[in-house]
C-alpha cells in the first residue's frame, strides 16, 4: 500500500500533534505515514489575528494542497477552521478532544486570583481580552502573536507577568509545567472546537487499512464530534468568525449533549449567554425547526421524516441544539456584538 501523505503547518505544535496522531492512526490501521510541511498565510504573516479576521489564515494553504493532491490528509487545529464548508472536501475525523481549558502561565507561579493590580497579561484572542476584563478590569492587557515557546518567553523574560494559552496545546508540547492556574468553562467557555483536532481529505477519499476496514472511522470519537458540531454551529449561526469575541462549549455527558455560549460586547458588562441541552437518547422529532432569524443563514426545512436512529441523532442533534441557542442569543442582542 502506498505511503500516506498527511499536510500539517510547520509550527512546532502543529507538527507535535500531527505526529502524535499519526502515530494512533498507524498503530490502528498498519499504514505507513509521511508529514509534509505546508506553510501558511497565518505563519508569515505577524499581524494581530483580529486584523486578519481569522477566517482560514491557518487552513487555506492546507486545503489547496489536498485539493492539488500534494497530500491526502490534514491535520487541523478545529479552533482555526472557519465554520463553512469546504467544496471538495470532507472533515472525516474528530480524535477524542483533549482538555478544552485556557490555562494562565504566571511568573512566580501566580494564580489569576494571585495577579496584583496592574499585572501585565498577554493574549491575541479578543474573547479572551473580553473575559478577562469582565473579571479583573485592573489587570493591563497585551495583545502578542507568536508560538507556544515565544509567548511563555515574554513571562520568563519579565516583559509580561502572565500569559494565556490553551491547555490542550501546552500539553501536546509537554509544557505543562508552565500553567499556574486553568479557568472554568462555565465562566470562561473557550473558542469553538478549541482542545479538538479536525481531519480533513478529499471528498470519497477512504483510508484503507491492512485488513481492508476504514481506518479513520477507528480514531473518530462520537461524543467530540457532537460536541464540536454544536460549538461551531453556535458559531456558523452567529455568522462570527474564529476571532469573535464569542465563547462556546459543548460536552455530552451521559448521553445528553449540553452546550452554553457567551458573547461579549465591547461594554465590559455588555454579554448575551444561554445555555441548552438535549438527550439524544430520547430525541424523536427529527424535523425540531433548524432556527430561521440566523443571520446570514436560512432554515434548512425539515429533516427525514421518519424515527430517527443513531445516524439521524448523531448528523442533526448538535445542529439543532445550535439553533435554538443561537435564537436565544439573537433575541438578547448578540448581533450588535459581532462585529463584521
Amino acid at each position: 500500500m502506498p505511503i500516506v501523505r498527511v499536510g500539517t503547518r510547520g509550527s512546532k505544535l502543529a507538527v507535535a500533534q500531527t505526529r502524535q496522531f499519526v502515530e494512533r492512526l498507524a498503530a490502528a490501521s498498519g499504514r505507513q505515514f509521511e508529514l509534509v510541511r505546508v506553510t501558511t498565510h497565518g505563519d508569515v504573516n505577524r499581524a494581530s489575528l483580529s486584523t486578519l479576521g481569522g477566517q482560514g489564515v491557518f487552513a487555506t494553504e492546507l486545503r489547496e494542497a489536498l485539493r492539488a493532491g500534494e497530500v491526502d490528509l490534514a491535520v487541523h487545529s478545529l479552533k482555526d477552521l472557519p465554520t463553512a464548508p469546504a467544496p471538495g472536501l470532507s472533515l472525516v475525523a474528530h480524535p477524542a478532544r483533549e482538555d478544552a481549558r485556557d490555562a494562565l502561565c504566571a511568573r512566580d507561579g501566580l494564580t489569576f486570583a494571585e495577579l496584583p493590580e496592574g499585572a501585565l497579561v498577554g493574549t491575541g484572542s479578543p474573547r479572551r481580552i473580553a473575559q478577562l476584563r469582565r473579571v479583573r478590569p485592573d489587570l493591563e492587557l497585551r495583545d502578542i502573536r507568536g508560538n507556544i515557546d515565544t509567548r511563555l518567553g515574554f513571562v520568563e523574560h519579565g516583559e509580561l507577568d502572565a500569559v494565556l494559552l490553551a491547555c490542550a496545546g501546552l500539553a501536546r508540547l509537554g509544557r505543562e509545567e508552565s500553567v499556574t492556574d486553568r479557568f472554568g468553562l462555565d465562566e470562561f467557555p473557550t473558542a469553538p472546537g478549541q482542545g479538538s483536532l479536525a481531519i480533513e481529505a478529499r471528498e470519497g477519499w477512504v483510508l484503507e487499512t491492512v485488513t481492508g476496514g476504514d481506518g479513520l472511522a477507528l480514531v473518530d470519537d462520537a461524543a467530540t464530534r457532537a460536541a464540536v458540531d454544536a460549538e461551531r454551529g453556535v458559531l456558523n449561526g452567529l455568522d462570527a468568525g474564529c476571532s469573535a469575541p464569542v465563547g462556546v462549549h459543548a460536552v455530552v455527558d451521559g448521553g445528553v449533549l449540553r452546550v452554553h455560549a457567551r458573547v461579549y460586547g465591547p461594554d465590559r458588562f455588555a454579554e448575551a449567554h444561554g445555555e441548552i441541552e438535549i438527550d439524544l437518547g430520547t430525541v424523536r422529532d427529527a424535523s425540531v425547526a433548524i432556527a430561521g432569524g440566523m443571520r446570514g443563514t436560512r432554515a434548512t426545512g425539515p429533516m427525514p421524516d421518519h424515527e430517527p436512529d443513531a445516524v439521524v441523532v448523531g448528523a442533526y442533534a448538535p445542529a439543532v441544539l445550535a439553533a435554538q441557542l443561537v435564537s436565544e442569543l439573537f433575541a438578547q442582542g448578540a448581533g450588535e456584538f459581532i462585529v463584521e
